[in-house]
């Protein structure tokens, strides 16, 4: 039996498997549709699946940087609870997701689950799936980001995995491998987890964000009663103090704010002899932006008795 591009999507849709994994079924049972679920069912895909319409929003953050080679890599797996993110097994597959992505370097998330996972005949997304069969919860690889050593990078993990942050540094030559630049990159690091930076630096703001938050400064200032040419040199004076929260290099360094982090950064390369600049940074916190599953144990108790 032939079968159509719209059979695979009908397959997909019914049983929550990917794309590819549909396609490979419908080829085993010659476009039986019926045959084709019973063998996503046998391989254990279908299984998996049945998990995937429970909200994956707890999880971890998992940052590091390879020893050997100095790419960094920074990934979040979702899981259901708090719990599962404390089991090994969890804690490994974060590990080991973020090694696919500092060895492979794959273009996005979909890329990322057809990489081999590391040490083993398997995909990523296979192994995602048997992890779910194994602990019985669903999980999703959200995101990732990967820095090249063409930067000195330096990772962060904070409060056991509920935020994460990886950083790159332009050192100069003599610095690189300097322990002292190492600290501070941990110290950057840690500023970012706690301060939320939103950019790097006044030139990274865009310029509708920068545009509108100069709008509603203006609007503040004439409400307060000061004259247009009066309020202009106020709001100039408030975009400032913008920057000074929002952008990492203007931040006032939190273990020693009466400098900047660019400025501190700027002390400690000039006590090392030599140069420092913060090329970029991301942060993530696990779960921000997702839905949180909301129990009703009276409606569970109800599903139970049906």
């Amino acid at each position: 039996m032939a079968f159509t591009a719209k059979d695979v999507q009908k397959l997909r849709e019914q049983t929550g498997v990917g794309m590819m994994d549909c396609k490979k079924a419908l080829v085993e049972s010659d476009g039986d549709f019926e045959k084709a679920i019973e063998i996503l069912r046998e391989k254990g895909l279908a299984a998996a699946t049945k998990k995937a319409g429970r909200i994956a929003a707890e999880g971890a953050v998992y940052a590091t940087v390879c020893k050997e080679c100095g790419v960094g890599a920074i990934v979040e797996i979702n899981s259901e609870t708090d719990f599962v993110a404390k089991n090994d097994q969890f804690k490994e597959l974060c590990a080991g997701v973020a090694t696919v992505v500092m060895t492979d370097a794959p273009a996005d998330v979909e890329a990322l689950k057809e990489c081999k996972y590391v040490g083993s005949e398997m995909t990523v997304v296979e192994m995602l799936r048997e992890k779910i069969l194994t602990i019985g919860e669903n999980m999703n690889i959200r995101r990732f980001e990967r820095y090249d050593n063409s930067t000195m990078n330096v990772a962060y993990i904070h409060m056991g995995g509920r935020i994460g942050v990886l950083v790159g540094l332009e050192v100069s030559e003599n610095l690189k491998g300097n322990a002292a630049i190492e600290e501070l990159g941990k110290d950057i690091c840690m500023q970012i987890a706690a301060m939320r930076p939103q950019y790097l630096n006044k030139e990274s703001v865009p310029a509708d964000v920068l545009a509108k938050e100069k709008e509603i400064l203006m609007a503040q200032t004439i409400n307060e009663g000061k004259p247009a040419n009066v309020a202009e040199k106020i709001v100039a004076g408030r975009i400032n103090k913008f920057y000074e929260e929002n952008c990492l290099t203007n931040q006032a360094f939190v273990k020693e704010n009466k400098m900047s982090v660019e400025k501190y950064a700027d002390k400690v390369a000039a006590e090392q002899g030599g140069t420092v600049k913060i090329a970029k940074f991301v942060r993530f916190e696990k779960g921000e932006g997702l839905a949180k599953k909301e129990d009703n144990f009276a409606e569970e108790v109800a599903n139970m008795v049906k």
